[in-house]
């Protein structure tokens, strides 16, 4: 089996600029049926497919491989599954959209307008209706038609080491923003590094904006409202609330050291070992934490305290939606290949997600410990096409963090935000 690995493009293409570029998909639900068909191992599933990854430590550790080997027991005339694993994957795959070089089965990017979804993706209404009742089912759907299948739902918070908890004297988990703030200086004392926000890593950084303000609202539709103004970026909003505690952590000395090369891969062996204390990320990433090296029951996960009222709001968002390029010549063993991801290979269990099929509990411990806390857990909806227009015109890289990365070290933050706010003004007198 051949493994692939891109190379990081400086490039970052909006979607919209990518409109008309591949095929137009019809309708069908024909290769979910062949799909169906081949359930038991029937010949229509055969050939090969290329299937494109964010997750490069997984292509790496042969992991999938070891997918690979139990999907060809089940379809024992699949000759090859071809895994590509992309480090900078939203930019790079809105590039490779453009050529149509993304194999058949790719993670869709975060910011493909829902109205675009059919010119770079197949239709999937057979296949989702095949799993059953699934979150985010219509996640990523237009005019009646499903484009994406979920590979895992998350909720976002704190994942700390309780070692490093321990040491630092550190007894009770912080539930207000002031507590949280002392418990990063306890940390700090005692030589751990409080918080990694993996700000050279790029991507993590959206979670202080877009991801934030959505729970530290209670608004799920708080990123679409952003249409009817032309300052969505204030001191005293919710992103303004957002980048301040970044800004904060940074001041305090709370967050690593080296702010500008990319330790993503180092920084999870250092929360396992206790070098580190914290992370705000999603439940994914505590497996990966494992993996580097922590026990089990070291590590825990609680709801981030955005603010000093005691109320606690989570958001259950969706991870990447497995989609199906449009120009696939072999969509059904395209389609046989998801549903495998999705409720056979042990994926969603090795990544410690909520199962993306809601008959299916959740195995990951930490979860219990979240829900303890009873948080308000609010679903993320898709945000609207023209939100995605505004920002694609304004040149914001919502959710691909490095709008963030200028935000955190910025000499002035409001200097900052009027810059965003000018853009953005523009950007929405343009669109209509």
């Amino acid at each position: 089996m051949k493994k692939m690995f891109g190379t990081v493009l400086a490039v970052a293409l909006a979607s919209s600029a990518l409109a008309g570029c591949g095929g137009s998909a019809q309708p069908t639900n024909e290769s979910a049926a062949k799909s169906e068909q081949g359930a038991g191992g029937n010949g229509d599933i055969k050939g090969k497919i290329t299937f494109i990854t964010q997750r490069t430590d997984l292509v790496n550790d042969g992991t999938f491989d070891k997918y690979e080997e139990a999907f060809k027991k089940k379809y024992p005339n699949v000759e090859d599954i071809e895994f590509e694993g992309i480090t900078n994957y939203e930019s790079d795959m809105r590039v490779r959209l453009s050529a149509n070089n993304v194999g058949d089965v790719m993670l869709i990017p975060t910011n493909i307008a829902a109205k675009d979804l059919g010119k770079f993706f197949a239709p999937l209404n057979g296949l989702a209706d095949s799993l059953g009742d699934l979150y985010f089912k219509n996640y990523k759907a237009d005019n009646g038609q499903i484009y994406g299948i979920v590979s895992g739902v998350s909720t976002e918070g704190i994942v700390y080491n309780k070692k490093a908890f321990e040491k630092a004297g550190i007894t009770a988990v912080p539930k207000t923003l002031d507590e949280f703030y002392a418990a990063c200086e306890k940390l700090k004392a005692a030589g751990i590094v409080p918080i990694y926000i993996n700000n050279g890593a790029q991507w993590p950084m959206k979670m202080w904006g877009e991801v934030l303000v959505q729970f530290s609202s209670g608004d799920a539709n708080y990123l679409d409202k952003m249409v009817d103004t032309d300052e969505p970026f204030k001191l005293d909003n919710e992103f303004g609330k957002g980048f301040t505690i970044l800004r904060t952590l940074n001041e305090k000395g709370y967050v690593e050291k080296d702010l500008y090369s990319n330790v993503w891969e180092a920084s999870k062996g250092e929360v396992a070992t206790g070098k580190a204390g914290m992370y705000f990320l999603g439940n994914w990433v505590i497996n990966q934490i494992i993996g580097a090296g922590a026990a089990k029951e070291d590590i825990g996960f609680f709801p981030f305290p955005y603010d000093n009222s005691g109320k606690l709001n989570a958001l259950l968002s969706a991870d990447y939606f497995y989609g199906i390029n449009v120009n696939s010549k072999n969509k059904p063993l395209a389609e046989a290949w998801i549903k495998f991801m999705v409720e056979e290979a042990g994926y969603v269990e090795a990544s410690g997600f909520i199962p993306p099929q809601k008959s299916k509990e959740p195995g990951l411990a930490q979860l219990k410990e979240f829900q303890s806390y009873k948080p308000a857990l609010i679903e993320s909806v898709p945000t609207s096409s023209k939100w995605n227009d505004i920002g694609n015109k304004a040149k914001i890289d919502f959710f691909g963090g490095k709008y963030i990365q200028s935000i955190l070290k910025a000499k002035d933050l409001k200097a900052e935000l009027d810059g965003l706010n000018q853009k953005w003004k523009e950007a929405r007198a343009a669109v209509k």
